[in-house]
């Protein structure tokens, strides 16, 4: 049984294109979040397989939680229990850290208001460097349950051929990568 405010649907879709399939079905019954497993491939094994998560989630723009494939999440297989220790929302944790991370010039950080409430942590690090290899090793850092990310696509060439940050990211992370479409 799912934590308080989770419900969960499981679907599967016969098609020869899978994210066709996927779209399809998100189209005709609105969705919160998308929760999809992925094998996270680098370099060329990428070039010779099928990627179905990371078109999936560009095309729906919706909110993705992505689970490295083999890793455990946060959810219990046998009995639904929520273990997210690090990052949560309307969970009903008491003990929460977070850490608001912007990687490039401090300026240009966004300002981020946080909610008080009481056995919850904020830190706020501005870190100038590789956006991909600081968010990780931020995350490694701190022991993350959860990586929440903006994300904007692809942008020119290089994204196309490499992925975006965030499906850089994805493809690296030890933890559930949430990515939320900006706008959403």
């Amino acid at each position: 049984m799912p934590a308080p405010g989770i419900d969960v649907t499981k679907v599967l879709a016969t098609d020869s294109d899978p994210v066709a399939a996927l779209l399809d079905h998100l189209e005709q019954n609105p969705t919160d979040l998308v929760v999809l497993a992925t094998h996270q491939r680098e370099r060329r094994a990428r070039w010779f397989s099928r990627a179905v998560a990371e078109p999936l989630a560009r095309g729906s723009g919706l909110l993705t939680l992505f689970l490295p494939a083999g890793g455990e999440g946060f959810v219990s297989r046998s009995d639904g229990s929520v273990s997210l220790r690090r990052i949560a929302t309307a969970l009903q944790r008491d003990d929460v850290a977070f850490t608001a991370l912007h990687v490039g010039d401090p300026s240009a950080m966004p300002a981020v208001s946080f909610e008080p409430r009481e056995g919850w942590s904020w830190r706020t690090l501005t870190i100038e460097g590789d956006v991909v290899q600081t968010i990780l090793a931020v995350a490694s850092e701190c022991a993350a349950d959860l990586i929440v990310m903006a994300t904007r696509g692809h942008h020119g060439f290089l994204d196309a051929l490499r992925g975006s940050t965030t499906e850089r990211v994805l493809r690296q992370a030890r933890c559930p990568v949430r990515a939320a479409p900006v706008g959403v």
